[in-house]
């Protein structure tokens, strides 16, 4: 759906160009943050018991699971599961 006006679109978007690079990237960065901890919550909210695994394969069918086939989707949620350590964010 896209009920915005055109100039206001316009005017949106020269009001981000006048960020900094680096702004507009902080704004990214949280932005994509925000998202993550959102699903997280549904994906807790689903199952409150849900291990850091599980939570770690709900992120990326929600992300990404759409992006691959079958057979490789399986194998990608098969390298989670065994990934029982990842690198601390």
């Amino acid at each position: 759906m896209k009920d915005t006006p055109p100039e206001m679109e316009a005017r949106y978007r020269d009001m981000l160009m006048q960020r900094s690079g680096e702004e507009r990237l902080k704004m990214g960065c949280a932005m994509r943050e925000t998202a993550r901890a959102l699903v997280e919550a549904s994906i807790r909210e689903q199952d409150p018991q849900a291990t850091p695994e599980a939570v770690r394969k709900g992120l990326f069918l929600r992300f990404y699971g759409h992006e691959f086939d079958v057979e490789s989707r399986e194998k990608i949620l098969t390298a989670i599961e065994s990934t029982r350590n990842p690198v601390a964010r």
